[in-house]
């Protein structure tokens, strides 16, 4: 694989803030770890290169990049039915795939069974809360405002749920609850994900979470803790 087919594979500014996180929580070289809904599989394939780490990555759909899979193990598999031992990974990361899955609870369920007593987990999703949605990634404007209107059609109809079919997902509350119910410790990481991914603009960061204003205005929430 050529320098620049590599770049375009490892480079993932949101995989690489998510990355930054695990390693300040201690995540060493040769840890072991799964990601969850890992779609295309180029985030596990990111976090392979950033952690130095074995990386697998389970998605439900086989859409799986080939690029991705020199870095990573890509393969089908169910979130509410890992097909793992327990305790198998040093690391779980799930980012936006918790408000797609049936069973939201069993997968959590799943995700710490696999994880190694003491193990780090970072799950992310959707802010349920948010005024506006889809603002980073690669899509176009014309899908951010068709999304945005989607959303905002389905809140006025009362449907801004994830079991409905929107692309909700959890206020800070509700996601911090379910994970405390299966992990032994679940703190946001929220502020510190945002920061890293728009390092260039600290003080806007804080000031939108120290003045509340990120409950509405910051798109996703982030959370980590251990097992």
């Amino acid at each position: 694989m050529t320098a620049a087919s590599f770049h375009k594979v490892l480079s993932d500014p949101r995989t690489a803030a998510i990355g930054a996180i695990l390693l300040q929580r201690g995540v060493r070289p040769g840890a072991r770890v799964i990601v969850v809904g890992c779609g295309s599989g180029r985030e596990a394939a990111a976090l392979a290169g950033q952690l130095s780490a074995a990386v697998v990555g389970i998605d439900v759909l086989d859409g799986f990049d080939p690029a991705a899979r020199q870095y990573a193990t890509l393969q089908l598999g169910d979130a509410q039915a890992l097909d793992f031992a327990d305790a198998s990974f040093d690391v779980v990361f799930s980012y936006h795939a918790l408000e797609h899955i049936p069973d939201p609870h069993r997968a959590l369920q799943e995700m710490a069974r696999v994880l190694r007593p003491g193990g780090v987990f970072c799950v992310g999703t959707p802010n349920r809360t948010r005024l506006f949605g889809y603002i980073g990634g690669n899509s176009t404007w014309p899908e951010k405002i068709r999304w945005n209107l989607a959303d905002w059609q389905a809140r006025l109809k009362g449907r801004f749920r994830n079991e409905l079919g929107a692309h909700a997902g959890y206020s800070s509350g509700e996601l911090q609850g379910m994970l405390r119910q299966h992990f032994s410790s679940a703190e946001s990481s929220t502020r510190q994900y945002f920061l890293n991914l728009y390092a260039r603009h600290p003080r806007l960061i804080a000031c939108l979470a120290d003045s509340g204003l990120g409950h509405v205005l910051f798109p996703s929430i982030y959370f980590v803790g251990v097992r």
